[in-house]
């Protein structure tokens, strides 16, 4: 750090992939004055927080590590949850993080006084920082439905991310509600291992077919020998045109990307479930990548097997021993999983977040959440996001957005490193003029076009980024200062 620079003081909230990544730029910068606030016992986010049988990422796994730490030792081209949280601890140890984080530390309020930032945790301990970086993820808050009688269970109930280790499954019936990304893994992987499975499926999913590819010990030498390999899998010719094809359908719900999509999806379908009435029942009456793209190399194949039963009818209730269809039907049951995905919204909440002149982050929310190009937000000084609202989501790699998101702050961090000025933010009509240009555009994209997803506001409204990822590359190149309230230093 050149000695004429002024040494700032940091608080992150989040010990996940993207506060690890916050640190780690940091001290490569030869930064040492931050701290590292993580609510749970150990870094990983919500790697550490999922550990349901099948958790993997759909992500291909050279992708999800980050661009300065590849991983030729993955064991297969899309990795396994632990494998993951393994990554992250190792990257926690590699670049000597853990003298920075303190562990079991939930952060309760963050006020902006005028000149700095005052955080208090949930234990009563106070800091005070000069910037403040929430890297509190997307996916932490688990969401319980309002099941009628799900309290009356008298099995054993859990939400998918807080998963019973304790039971022997073998002998057990289970039923799984939810068919996202987790339904889906956990009942391919559960799949005749245990005596009788029920998926409650709301509405079907899309599924698209993946490759089960694992690499032999032959393949991670390569990998080892030459990272040129793994750059290949990160961005070569193949990787390009598969995220150019997804990245062309989600914008233009009228692409022939799209087109390509869907057609592969059905025939995924029609191709690998024999029986007609199964086969109906798994059929989706919306548009491929309406909801987000599910990836299953051997979820058709495992729901086929006889232990298990789809049913949509609909749940009535759950009872003491089982669950009550609106058709009547009722599924005797000992362990009922609720694969029911996350409060998508919360993003830094229930934190109380005050920004300038007593402003209220959950005021500010109360419609949904935003922030100017996904990082910053108005009359909240110093104050930046990673993989905050309306950045890009839905099989991207969060790392590479965080990344590239980091950049961006790292550029407005230097103008209050250098001295320049105090304080930066960005102005309302910034982001009133953003949010409304990425609501029209967002209104065009296929998240749009007939189905309900966790992308969607109150108002139906998809809460996602609309445009193409090379303009997000191009914005988060260089921040525009023009966008920017920018207080001089005293």
């Amino acid at each position: 750090m050149p000695a004429d620079a002024r040494n700032l003081r940091y608080i992150i909230i989040g010990a996940g992939m993207a506060g690890l990544l916050a640190g780690i730029r940091l001290r490569e910068r030869g930064e040492d004055n931050f701290v590292i606030y993580e609510k749970g016992d150990s870094v990983g986010g919500t790697w550490r927080e999922n550990t349901y049988p099948g958790v993997a990422c759909d992500t291909p796994a050279h992708s999800y590590s980050y661009s300065f730490a590849f991983n030729p030792e993955w064991s297969a081209f899309y990795a396994p949850g632990p494998e993951i949280r393994n990554y992250f601890e190792s990257m926690a140890e590699r670049y000597g993080m853990h003298q920075f984080i303190q562990f079991n530390t939930e952060i309760g309020s963050c006020r902006w006084d005028g000149e700095r930032w005052h955080v208090k945790t949930k234990d009563g301990r106070e800091d005070v920082a000069d910037v403040l970086v929430a890297a509190t993820g997307v996916l932490h808050h688990p969401n319980t439905p309002a099941i009628p009688g799900l309290e009356n269970f008298q099995g054993a109930s859990f939400h998918s991310a807080r998963w019973d280790h304790s039971i022997d499954y073998a002998d057990k019936r289970v039923g799984v509600v939810g068919n996202g990304s987790t339904g889906v893994q956990i009942v391919a992987a559960l799949s005749g291992n245990v005596q009788k499975l029920v998926h409650f499926q709301r509405s079907p999913q899309w599924i698209m077919p993946c490759p089960d590819t694992r690499y032999s010990d032959e393949d991670k030498a390569a990998f080892r020998d030459d990272p040129d390999r793994i750059e290949d899998v990160r961005s070569g010719p193949e990787a390009q045109a598969r995220r150019g094809r997804f990245l062309a359908a989600i914008i233009d719900a009228d692409s022939p990307e799209l087109a390509e999509i869907q057609s592969i999806v059905e025939k995924n379908l029609e191709d690998s479930i024999r029986d007609p009435e199964l086969r109906e029942k798994l059929r989706p009456d919306y548009r491929a990548a309406c909801k987000r793209m599910v990836f299953s190399p051997n979820y058709y194949e495992k729901v086929q097997d006889p232990s298990v039963y789809v049913d949509t009818s609909g749940i009535e209730r759950v009872e003491a021993n089982g669950v009550l269809m609106r058709d009547g039907t009722f599924h005797e049951l000992d362990v009922l999983v609720l694969a029911t995905g996350f409060k998508a919204d919360a993003f830094v909440r229930p934190m109380t977040i005050t920004g300038r002149d007593g402003v209220d982050l959950n005021q500010l929310w109360d419609v949904h959440p935003k922030a100017y190009y996904a990082v910053t937000i108005p009359d909240f000084p110093n104050f930046f996001m990673l993989n905050g609202p309306t950045g890009p989501v839905g099989n991207f790699s969060l790392i590479d957005i965080a990344e590239r998101q980091w950049n961006y702050i790292e550029q407005l961090v230097s103008l209050l490193r250098e001295g320049k000025y105090s304080a930066v933010a960005p102005t309302q009509a910034a982001l009133q003029t953003y949010e409304q240009k990425r609501t029209e555009a967002a209104k065009k994209t296929v998240f749009a076009s007939g189905c309900s997803s966790w992308y969607l506001d109150a108002d139906g409204v998809p809460q996602v980024w609309p445009w193409p990822y090379e303009y997000f590359m191009e914005v988060m190149d260089k921040p525009k200062l023009e966008d920017y309230s920018l207080t001089p230093a005293a």
